[in-house]
């Protein structure tokens, strides 16, 4: 690494010189920068905005899960198997699921070697359940804060092995550099936040490699879990030319917003009150009883959503789990109250129908009488079953044994992203997105996939630069020239902020950008009116430039963020418009209304009906890619790959071993 200083226009500029350049302080990024470490290319820099802020650190559930192989009991397992049910998700390219099955025992004992506490038995059985979209038992978790423990473990590798790290820089922009026709990223541009002079704050890095590793698109969204300082910034790629991938595919899923949680698994299967207020919080009622025949029922749809947390168009029929987060939706969204959780009582039912054990549905029964948790409330049922599940909320000055939880549907995790290939590298060359910012996934993952998918895609990247792109990063005059004219472009953009007159505020046009994807692009869908966010989304983009000011670093910082946000959310939206206007149906964690499709029990807007993706349709069997270039939109749809034969024999593979041509396409 080398550092320098350098002069464009009136801007001093800090430059380094690097190898591999890591954007982002979550579990993939850190693991990308030790599994660099680890084989010697230590030429590196973790550059990141707020170490810690990211998802890895600030996000959970009742006990957050690590998807992985089967590493316990007599259940038949293999990678084959897993990466089946990976591909089998839809619109997932069965090349990566095989990669993400067969790095998952290896990436997951890296973190127990790490000391994350997965909890085996007496005999070294690495025990496991069952999650949302699994057919067998191949989830672990070390408990609510999984991906915490995990950030820990990880960050204090990368301090111990001396990894330099540079807090509060804000990437807001990637260099490429286009030779004989393929574009490939060469540097990146950033802003200190720690400095006070803002013709000092820009550091300008030249490297041969850049990793982004920065979440998904938490800030685009109204209604998110997404933690406050997870905002995501994937709109620079997009800007600098790299293609993304199942947009349409977000996960949603009921959660508490004055402290963001998602209430899954044990929370739901404790059964706790519903109900709903006016927005001054009178006319208190349990809403879910003008929907529900019988307190069996609804008890049922309620413990069931534990299991089946994220939002599914195919729960929705004869009382399913995914029918409590579409009244949720409708209470909240278009009736305009508030909705609660209340664990200090149990539910009544239809008719005032008191809550009795033996009115329980016998799974409901079971697994109550199991858990050793059929107290005679909500919260006693929970503090019985998953007592750090309270915990975390006393730990927020949140107290659920009296305090009711304030909730709503909110956006929790991106299945799409930008595009890569098996080595996690995107058609923008030289550019490796990992974790939530890669659109990996299809529509349908189990729960904690996600977090493997980080594990094994971030050491992929790392062993690929290290095969291929080891060289040492150009000289800087070099760079310059390659670089000066799109590095000057942002500070004339930064010029423009910092003297402008205009007094937009940065907060109302984010509110707006944020309730538009919230409203369109949620969990309700409608081939009309996303055609219109679309038009507002684009007017929005080509006006926002006119609109930014700044007078300190952290407004300019702001500016180049919001701009990168409403791009992302701009092509969300297109992507979304481009999928009904092509026929596709509701499916993943969303529904798309129609006129002719099934109505939901008892709902009396007439503009709800839907109808289930049946995967016969050309866009709806394929994967929509989106690439923003020259202000427009090119898409395409890609067949997806299916799961690929593999070369087996041991002595073949041990010779591209000993040739070192593993990586080699």
């Amino acid at each position: 690494m080398k550092k320098d200083k350098i002069f464009l226009g009136d801007y001093e500029l800090d430059y380094y010189s690097v190898n591999t350049l890591i954007v982002g302080s979550g579990a993939a990024s850190l693991n990308a920068a030790i599994s660099l470490h680890l084989i010697k290319q230590e030429d590196i820099i973790v550059v990141t905005a707020q170490w810690g802020g990211g998802t890895s650190n600030n996000a959970g559930s009742d006990k957050q899960t690590y998807y992985k192989l089967s590493l316990a009991g007599d259940e038949p397992d293999s990678t084959i198997e897993l990466a089946g049910d990976l591909y089998d998700g839809r619109c997932m390219h069965g090349d990566i699921a095989l990669c993400e099955a067969q790095g998952s025992v290896a990436g997951f004992m890296n973190l127990v070697r790490l000391g994350v506490p997965f909890p085996q038995n007496r005999y070294g059985a690495w025990v496991g359940y069952k999650t949302d979209n699994d057919p067998g038992a191949r989830a672990s978790s070390a408990g609510p804060y999984t991906s915490k423990k995990m950030f820990e473990a990880l960050a204090s590798e990368v301090k111990k092995r001396k990894i330099k790290i540079l807090d509060k820089l804000q990437v807001i922009s990637l260099l490429t550099s286009a030779e004989k026709e393929a574009s490939k990223v060469i540097g990146a541009l950033a802003i200190n936040l720690k400095e006070k002079d803002p013709k000092k704050a820009f550091v300008l890095f030249n490297s041969v490699n850049v990793i982004l590793g920065t979440g998904g698109p938490g800030g685009i969204y109204e209604n998110s879990v997404y933690p406050l300082s997870q905002s995501g910034s994937s709109g620079m790629a997009y800007e600098a030319g790299a293609t993304g991938q199942n947009l349409t595919e977000s996960q949603f899923g009921i959660a508490s917003v004055k402290f963001r949680w998602n209430l899954s698994g044990s929370y739901q299967q404790v059964i706790p009150r519903y109900f709903s207020t006016d927005k001054n919080g009178n006319d208190e009622k349990e809403f879910l009883n003008e929907f529900f025949p019988d307190i069996t029922t609804l008890t049922k749809s309620i413990f069931l959503k534990g299991y089946q947390w994220p939002f599914d168009p195919r729960k929705i029929a004869d009382y399913g789990s995914s029918f409590i987060d579409l009244l949720v939706y409708r209470e909240t969204i278009y009736k305009n109250r508030k909705v609660y959780l209340d664990y200090s009582k149990n539910p009544t039912g239809p008719g005032g129908k008191k809550f009795l054990t033996e009115s329980l549905d016998k799974e409901v029964l079971n697994y109550l009488k199991n858990s050793v948790a059929l107290s005679d409330t909500p919260y006693k049922r929970l503090e019985a079953m998953n007592k750090p599940a309270i915990d975390i909320y006393l730990h927020h000055k949140i107290d659920i044994s009296s305090e009711p939880l304030e909730i709503a549907v909110c956006a929790q995790h991106n299945n799409g992203g930008l595009k890569g290939n098996i080595w996690w590298e995107s058609d923008l060359k030289h550019l490796f997105p990992v974790g939530e910012a890669n659109g990996s996934h299809g529509v349908y993952r189990p729960g904690g996939s996600s977090l493997n998918s980080g594990q094994v895609g971030s050491y992929r990247a790392a062993l690929f630069i290290s095969r291929h792109y080891a060289q040492n990063p150009p000289d800087k005059e070099i760079f310059l020239s390659k670089v000066k004219k799109q590095a000057k472009k942002k500070l004339d953009l930064a010029s423009v902020f910092l003297t402008s007159r205009e007094k937009s505020s940065e907060v109302e046009l984010l509110k707006e950008i944020r309730h538009r994807m919230s409203a369109f692009g949620g969990i309700i869908r409608n081939k009309a009116k996303i055609k219109i966010a679309v038009n507002e989304a684009k007017a929005e983009l080509n006006l926002l430039q006119r609109k930014l000011s700044a007078t300190d670093v952290k407004e300019l910082s702001d500016a180049f963020l919001l701009m990168d946000l409403c791009l992302t959310h701009y092509l969300y939206l297109e992507a979304i418009k481009i999928y009904i206007e092509a026929g596709g149906r509701s499916r993943g964690s969303f529904l798309v209304t129609d006129n002719q499709g099934y109505h939901p029990e008892g709902i009396p807007e007439t503009d709800w009906n839907f109808t289930i993706c049946r995967y016969d349709r050309e866009i709806e069997n394929n994967i929509l890619e989106i690439r923003y270039k020259d202000n427009s939109i090119e898409k395409e749809l890609v067949k997806v790959r299916p799961v690929p034969d593999q070369e087996l024999w041991f002595e073949k593979v041990w010779k591209k071993n000993l040739e070192d041509n593993l990586t080699d396409s």
